[in-house]
């Protein structure tokens, strides 16, 4: 019985020393320590928007529901942080609204001033069904890549002359389900995952510290996760 005692003595013993030690490894908690939660799940405290409509109030284009971000997609404009980050691993699940016709949206980075049309001078990473993983640059905002994949367009009705790269390969999930997008924006790098597979990276961003955006452009999209891990 005694045996028995001190077996069961050290085993408790041996559990807490690995407790302490997962506690102060680094490689195990410190991921997680440095994470900022965009969206809280509960509210929209920490953001402001835009849309092209002044008498639209905020909650008649986004709102929190059953612990989701969504937006109807209309009208026109953005939901975007207060706080303004530079080098980050950002971490955004999104699906298209079950039940309704897929569209368009986009997360923005490196935003930087005031709006030019329903957008601002901005990186987005695109979210339009079926082009997720699409890196475009507006209103002067610059990106490089592979030749084969770069993108300029003239004369756009709405956004003028703009630049984008086409994503290297699909990876998102029908219309309806969740997807994760992993944007790592570093110095003048940007390299795009969306459900644990890259699809595009990028060179040539202007370096700057800008607010995230995130799209209202006619889809019915929700957000569960918007997290963010400086670099």
């Amino acid at each position: 019985m005694l045996r028995t005692l001190g077996i069961a003595v050290a085993l408790i013993w041996s559990l807490g020393l690995m407790g302490a030690t997962l506690a102060d490894d680094p490689a195990a908690a410190g991921d997680k320590a440095d994470e900022i939660r965009l969206f809280n799940g509960k509210n929209l405290d920490g953001w402001d928007f835009f849309v092209i409509d002044p008498q639209k109030k905020i909650d008649e284009v986004w709102s929190v529901r059953d612990g989701l971000l969504v937006t109807t997609g209309e009208p026109l404009g953005y939901l975007y942080t207060r706080e303004k980050y530079k080098n980050f691993r950002l971490t955004v699940e999104w699906r298209w609204e079950p039940g309704a016709k897929p569209g368009n949206s986009g997360v923005l980075l490196r935003i930087a001033g005031q709006p030019v049309s329903f957008l601002p001078k901005c990186v987005e990473a695109q979210l339009q069904s079926g082009s997720a993983g699409d890196i475009w640059a507006f209103y002067g905002a610059t990106v490089t890549g592979d030749p084969t994949r770069l993108r300029n367009i003239s004369g756009h009705q709405k956004l003028g002359d703009f630049k984008g790269l086409g994503k290297i390969k699909a990876a998102e999930n029908p219309p309806g389900e969740w997807n994760q997008y992993e944007i790592e924006l570093s110095g003048p790098k940007l390299t795009l995952s969306i459900n644990g597979e890259k699809v595009n990276e990028a060179e040539g961003l202007e370096v700057l510290a800008g607010p995230i955006g995130l799209q209202s452009e006619g889809g019915r999209i929700q957000f569960r996760t918007v997290t963010l891990k400086p670099l």
